[in-house]
């Protein structure tokens, strides 16, 4: 009995079409095993051009390997407390640098963030719930802040997950800000930017609910600004100029010309102007643009210039300054980003600079120091020096390369000091509403607990008291003055300031008006 027909026909037929079978077999074999994985791992994938892993993770994978030691602690702590109900915060920061200076940054904070949490597990008399640290990569300056942020939300809505707030926002660009919006205004999720220090990404009296839940912990642009008046109060406007960088979509930039002009308020020349690249890392050619202006610095009355730029850009203008032909002496006052000369390989061999002819004073605010609250005697308004030694400790604890260890920490450029201010700050307003029989507080809850942080309530940080007004700004923050020191190559402590001019009082009351 035949089953299949004979014919040459039909084998032919039955020839091609194992043919083709066959050919799709391989073509779609070849096609899955050349085409590229876009995953890095769970939570985690490969988006833009550079291929750049972002994402969200709990410490399982490492975006860049300055970044495993203290991963690894992190994801130790995690699964440590996995079965303990806890709460979760995460840390949302660009992760990956091709500036080595840069991702020095990022891994400082992520320890100040590991400390944080650790601190929180083991330092604090059983405090609940124990807390839980994601670590979300949006890409280089947030480019990819929408998808990682969706997690986050996701994470947010999870009854298992339990996202509570995000933490660590550090640096103001438009993609930040959208990030941020997203995050409070469409989620409902609270945050505690970091480093953050624009003035247009906050929420102010003409802005009440611009961004509900949000909290800072980082003086404002303008509030440096007032602190460094307050320091310089022998500076004649019209010995003063502004160097400052127009480029658009920046708004550390922006406000922080907006708050040197103020300063320079009477200076008799108009500011000198430049344009970064659209990456403030990149060099460009503004090194023959700062040569070219520095005669006109020199021909004028100037002793004292604001430099409205970023750290690279600042690096440049230094070098140039430098090398300029008059004899005459100049005090460089920059915003806080000015921190990253003190970890920037490019300028460690151009230290000189500030000392070549009647040398170069280079000041800044700084958003913390060591210096600040690490010596002895009674404790002072307006900071904890307890608070700054839990830290300390910690940081000399783990700021190590063993296995235990989360590589080796600096207290010294205020990164590490203001990110675990940031996650504590997040971690106060958690526990304060779990109590009774709460055992996990509502999003709602968390961002209210922003209204009860001041007076009493206030957080000790250890870069200073974190006094939150009604909108969920640092009131009247200590605002630590410094200089470069070309001998010690770092920065030097001249003293505190403060925005409202004085030190809070005892009980960090917030006064009408400022």
């Amino acid at each position: 009995m035949k089953l299949l027909p004979d014919g040459r026909l039909y084998r032919a037929l039955v020839l091609g079409t194992a043919t083709v079978v066959l050919g799709l077999g391989i073509y779609f074999l070849v096609a899955w095993l050349v085409t590229d994985d876009t995953g890095c791992a769970h939570g985690v994938e490969k988006r833009g051009t550079k291929s750049e892993c972002t994402g969200v993770t709990d410490g399982s994978f490492h975006f860049a390997e300055a970044l495993a030691p203290v991963f690894g602690r992190i994801k130790a702590e995690n699964d440590s407390i996995a079965d303990k109900s806890p709460a979760t915060v995460a840390l949302m920061i660009p992760m990956i640098s091709d500036n080595p200076a840069e991702q020095h940054e990022f891994t400082e904070q992520v320890q100040g963030a590991y400390l944080a949490q650790y601190r929180a597990n083991h330092q604090a008399n059983g405090q609940r719930p124990p807390i839980r640290l994601l670590l979300a990569n949006p890409g280089r300056n947030y480019e990819f802040w929408e998808p990682v942020a969706q997690q986050l939300a996701d994470a947010a809505a999870s009854p298992t997950e339990n996202l509570r707030a995000v933490t660590g926002i550090n640096i103001s660009l438009k993609e930040t800000e959208k990030a941020i919006a997203f995050l409070t205004a469409a989620k409902g999720i609270p945050v505690v930017a970091g480093p953050m220090t624009a003035d247009d990404i906050m929420n102010s009296a003409a802005r009440p609910h611009a961004y509900p839940g949000l909290a800072r912990v980082a003086p404002s642009n303008s509030d440096q600004a007032a602190a460094l008046g307050s320091f310089g109060s022998d500076i004649k406007p019209a010995e003063t100029m502004v160097v400052e960088d127009v480029r658009e979509d920046d708004n550390y930039l922006t406000t922080l010309r907006q708050a040197f002009e103020k300063l320079a308020k009477g200076a008799p020349h108009a500011p000198e102007t430049f344009r970064s690249p659209t990456d403030f890392n990149d060099e460009g050619n503004l090194a023959n643009d700062f040569h070219q202006m520095v005669p006109d610095i020199c021909s004028s009355d100037a002793k004292t210039i604001y430099f409205a730029g970023r750290p690279v850009q600042l690096r440049q203008f230094l070098i140039e300054l430098g090398r300029r032909n008059c004899a005459k002496h100049y005090t460089v006052i920059s915003g806080s980003h000015a921190s990253t000369l003190t970890v920037d390989a490019k300028f460690q061999d151009q230290w000189a600079s500030l000392t070549a002819g009647a040398g170069i004073t280079v000041r800044y605010a700084a958003l913390a120091h060591p210096d600040s609250w690490s010596g002895d005697g009674p404790e002072t308004p307006g900071g904890s020096r307890r608070a700054y030694k839990e830290l300390a400790d910690l940081a000399t604890t783990f700021g190590n390369t063993s296995a235990t260890g989360i590589g080796r920490t600096s207290l010294s450029d205020s990164r590490t000091i203001i990110t675990y201010d940031s996650v504590t700050t997040a971690i106060s307003g958690i526990r304060n509403d779990t109590v009774g029989k709460v055992e996990m507080p509502t999003l709602d809850e968390v961002a209210n607990s922003w209204l009860r942080l001041h007076g009493g309530n206030r957080v000790n940080g250890a870069g200073g008291w974190i006094c939150l007004d009604q909108y969920g700004n640092p009131y009247n923050k200590a605002v630590a003055i410094v200089h470069l020191d070309p001998v010690t190559k770092s920065a030097a402590f001249d003293r505190l300031a403060w925005p409202a001019g004085r030190a809070p009082d005892a009980n960090c009351s917030i006064r009408t008006g400022g």
